[in-house]
């Protein structure tokens, strides 16, 4: 997570209001264990998009408060999803949503709109349209910053090897100059 929008994240008191319940249980912690996009831990792209849908949501008076927990307990799930899990039924994308949500349901007391947007954030892999505008925001933002969090890393691998390449072509000239 860039270090400006942490800032931006930790300073907005009324953000955090809504998210420090979610954020301090030891469940949703384990988040940190898990990786979600290359070097993106499952709870930093939850917590990126919480922030996204609470801004949002909130510019267009929705409720942005459903909108900020269903997308910090979106991807819940609380495993490897790289690895095949023996008694997982069915690929990642098509299922976690549902196991997210009922992970969520055990530890917070959800509303409908947010049991929903949980269930249905995959749309459209997942056949079922969110039900509510606050369901799409949500889509799209985990969407979204699943492509800022992959793009990041691959903008800095091309980078890395551009710089290498122009490393060996420097050394080479060294060499053949003595």
């Amino acid at each position: 997570m860039k270090e400006y929008m942490k800032d931006l994240m930790e300073n907005d008191k009324e953000f955090q209001e809504i998210i420090n319940p979610l954020i301090t249980n030891e469940t949703v912690l384990q988040m940190k264990n898990f990786r979600q996009h290359y070097e993106t831990t499952c709870f930093d792209h939850c917590y990126t998009a919480a922030y996204y849908c609470y801004l949002i949501c909130k510019k267009y008076n929705l409720d942005y408060k459903s909108a900020t927990r269903a997308a910090m307990l979106h991807d819940l799930f609380l495993y490897d999803w790289r690895k095949r899990q023996p008694d997982r039924k069915g690929l990642h994308a098509f299922t976690h949503g549902k196991i997210a949500c009922e992970n969520a349901c055990k530890l917070f007391d959800l509303n409908e709109k947010e049991k929903d947007m949980i269930i249905k954030h995959m749309w459209p892999v997942t056949v079922e349209f969110p039900k509510s505008l606050e369901g799409f925001i949500l889509t799209f933002v985990d969407k979204q910053c699943a492509m800022s969090e992959t793009f990041e890393v691959l903008k800095s691998r091309l980078f890395m090897k551009k710089a290498f390449r122009y490393a060996y072509v420097f050394l080479s000239l060294v060499i053949i100059k003595f």
